[in-house]
């Protein structure tokens, strides 16, 4: 198949990519699942925002301190300053953000110094994700394909050319139906079984949006099939990387005994006034202190208690106004058996977010020609050491647009490279697992938050 422009991935930086990127051009856009199997979904508290331009210092030193100040002051300057232009892009695609009285609702999580957090209930990610997904689907110049894994870049040198995948529980009807919708160009396709064959994409740019690295951890909140899949082929292709070992726990989820993903219970909570209580009932900490602090704090109180897990209040509030706030969250707890606003709630630390990545400039442009990279599969460097509550999206929104505009001014000086590959082994698990187990190595090679290593892999 030949395109313009490859995207992998279908999260918010992937989704707010391809509705920035000129529509004369061919884009193909894939999931390794389904298209709404992305931690963006998942996202609950919000995004950040600089309110007024008063704002902006105060908003770049919050970010900057909970970063440890090993963060990229550029990027991070870029992060502030352009902020409030993406949210009202949003506004203006139709993302329903909380609003009093026809003006933005604002909230307070960690570590900022002021509420500036823009919201959509307890589901700000599903909220921005749904609207974004709905335009995309109304692109004529866009396709989108599911069940597709990413298991090869196709490079020439240091250039990348496109990428190489295994389709799964489609059959050969579902491109047919794509290449005359679409017009797409088809190249190389080996079936493989009946259901299952591969797909070699060849693309003038192509941008890994892959998500994080949860599904490799025991203890996430992230959704499991996603495996820092970029990361492997950035290893394999000597393509930079950068912060590994900055790896973001956070520090309450939902502690159940069952279940292979941790439901994450939004900090959003602890900035409406929840408290976090030992097992004698005690506050210990500060809630609204950087995630690595609170979660240091919670594990110590762990490790000296019987108990897994420590608790969360918030009961005290008027019981319709956190079913109105917090409505995702209440339902889930009423699904473990639990009424948060009658009782206190069990939580535990669980890996959520991995500030590290593959190292990009300001364009989210990588070490190698022709590919970028945005969202959590890529390193800004905008978080530093830890990642202030609620600038993922942000982050995401800020730098795929910055991204979609260097493509569209650079497109049409790059030629579409059409190259011999290799037969592939036709096993996915296989290869997944060997994905897999190098790349944990190679997290467990640059590790040294011990509380990291304490979620397991």
């Amino acid at each position: 198949m030949e395109v313009d422009i490859l995207i992998v991935g279908t999260g918010v930086s992937a989704l707010y990519l391809a509705l920035n990127l000129s529509e004369k051009l061919n884009i193909l856009m894939v999931s390794k699942t389904s298209v709404d199997e992305t931690n963006s979904f998942l996202a609950q508290g919000g995004i950040s925002v600089a309110r007024n331009k008063a704002d902006i210092p105060t908003f770049i030193e919050d970010t900057l301190k909970a970063g440890k100040y090993l963060n990229n002051k550029n990027s991070v300057e870029i992060l502030a300053k352009e902020s409030m232009d993406n949210i009202k892009n949003l506004i203006k695609l139709g993302v329903p953000f909380d609003t009093k009285n026809d003006k933005l609702c604002f909230t307070k999580e960690g570590a900022h110094s002021i509420n500036r957090i823009v919201h959509v209930k307890d589901e700000t990610g599903k909220g921005v994700s749904t609207v974004l997904l709905n335009e995309v689907l109304k692109r004529k110049n866009i396709t989108l394909l599911e069940n597709t894994t990413l298991i090869d870049l196709i490079t020439n040198g240091n250039s990348c050319n496109g990428g190489r995948f295994i389709i799964k529980n489609a059959n050969l009807n579902i491109l047919n139906k794509i290449y005359s919708k679409k017009s797409l160009k088809p190249s190389l396709t080996t079936i493989i079984k009946d259901d299952t064959f591969t797909l070699n994409v060849f693309s003038k740019v192509t941008v890994l949006a892959t998500g994080g690295i949860g599904g490799l951890f025991k203890d996430s909140t992230n959704m499991r099939s996603l495996t820092g899949d970029s990361i492997y082929l950035s290893l394999k292709h000597n393509i930079m990387l950068k912060d590994l070992d900055y790896i973001q726990i956070h520090p309450t989820a939902l502690y159940t005994t069952h279940g292979s993903r941790r439901f994450l219970i939004s900090e959003a909570l602890r900035g409406e006034g929840a408290i976090l209580l030992n097992s004698k009932g005690n506050r210990f900490v500060n809630e609204l202190l950087p995630r690595d602090i609170v979660s240091k704090a919670i594990l110590n109180e762990i490790n000296s208690s019987i108990n897994p897990y420590v608790y969360l209040d918030i009961s005290f509030k008027d019981s319709d106004y956190l079913k109105n706030r917090f409505p995702a969250i209440y339902l889930k707890c009423l699904e473990e058996g639990l009424d948060l606003t009658k009782e206190p709630i069990k939580v535990s630390p669980a890996q959520h977010y991995f500030m590290g990545g593959i190292a990009v400039d300001l364009n989210s442009k990588t070490s190698m020609k022709n590919i970028y990279a945005i969202g959590e599969t890529s390193c800004t460097g905008v978080h530093g050491a830890n990642r202030l509550a609620s600038n993922s999206l942000l982050e995401a929104l800020v730098f795929s647009k910055r991204a979609a505009l260097d493509i569209n001014k650079n497109i049409n000086s790059i030629p579409l490279i059409i190259s011999k590959t290799k037969p592939i082994n036709n096993d996915l698990i296989q290869i997944e697992e060997k994905m897999h187990q190098i790349t944990i190595n190679e997290f467990k090679r640059r590790l040294t938050d011990i509380n990291v290593k304490l979620v397991n892999y």
